[in-house]
């Protein structure tokens, strides 16, 4: 059994560790200050709660981090000092991610990139790793999050990460900005019978927007490391810049996925910010 230290749990991060704890592993959180919805998302879980992170951390052997990708450097800094293994799960420019293991240079840090969503069922959701990711993997042996690690060293695998969300969700705000476009100039039901003639997704899957506004405000910063990574690799930015932009006009739906398809599209649209 290892002993993991789950940094400050999303519902990505919650649904990781819970992975973790259903291979027979304790997984740490320290609960003070977290809001009610954190504390029963980790209850569910199967997470264990400490008091302070210094008396996680003495307990556990591999801390992992699991959070917005804003706040990635933040969360290592708490950490600075520990000795295990440092597994770096989120979505940031590879350049950060060495970053980050210069931050923490008596750890041993693995690069990760989560592709997929919260893992509930083998093959919908993979975890790729990259570094010295020895006895990483086993940590979810058997369980719906598949592991694959890949050859090369840190930032690999938050390279694939961002190669991924740069495609899949600029193509969900393209999406959403057509049918804002359409919509604006009352041709939305001719732009949808369109959609369906050519069965194109995602400008077919209105019914999926709410939610991905409600989870624009995550995703804003994504789409920055994905502009960062491009823009060292010489490759235009526009589109992840764009889409950054689109989503951050969603900010007012943080959370929200019961909004109607309408106030969705009216977040868009140029002008005061809508109201919702």
């Amino acid at each position: 059994m290892t002993v993991v230290t789950l940094l400050h749990p999303g519902a990505m991060g919650a649904a990781v560790g819970r992975q973790a704890v259903s291979a027979g592993h304790t997984v740490l959180w320290v609960g003070s200050g977290r809001s009610d919805a954190t504390r029963r998302r980790a209850a569910d879980a199967g997470l264990t709660e400490r008091p302070d992170l210094a008396s996680a951390l003495a307990e556990s052997e591999v801390v992992l981090s699991v959070c917005p990708p804003a706040y990635a450097e933040d969360v290592a800094r708490e950490v600075a000092g520990f000795t295990g293994v440092y597994v770096e799960a989120n979505a940031i420019a590879p350049e950060r991610s060495l970053r980050i293991a210069g931050l923490l240079p008596s750890a041993r840090v693995v690069d990760g990139g989560i592709i997929g969503g919260p893992p509930k069922h083998p093959g919908a959701t993979r975890l790729y790793l990259s570094g010295d990711a020895t006895n990483v993997p086993e940590l979810f042996a058997g369980t719906a999050l598949d592991v694959v690690v890949l050859p090369g060293d840190v930032g690999v695998a938050s390279a694939l990460k961002i190669a991924y969300a740069s495609y899949q969700k600029t193509t969900w705000a393209l999406a959403a900005v057509s049918h804002a476009l359409a919509a604006a100039h009352g041709v939305g039901d001719q732009l949808l019978a369109e959609a369906e003639r050519l069965h194109a997704r995602p400008l077919l899957q209105t019914e999926s927007y709410p939610d991905m506004a409600a989870r624009g405000w995550r995703w804003a910063p994504e789409m920055l490391e994905a502009a960062a990574t491009l823009r060292a690799a010489g490759l235009p930015t526009g589109l992840a810049e764009g889409s950054a932009e689109a989503m951050r006009r969603w900010d007012p739906a943080k959370d929200r996925p019961d909004l109607p398809l309408a106030d969705i599209l009216k977040l868009l649209a140029p002008g005061e910010p809508t109201e919702v």
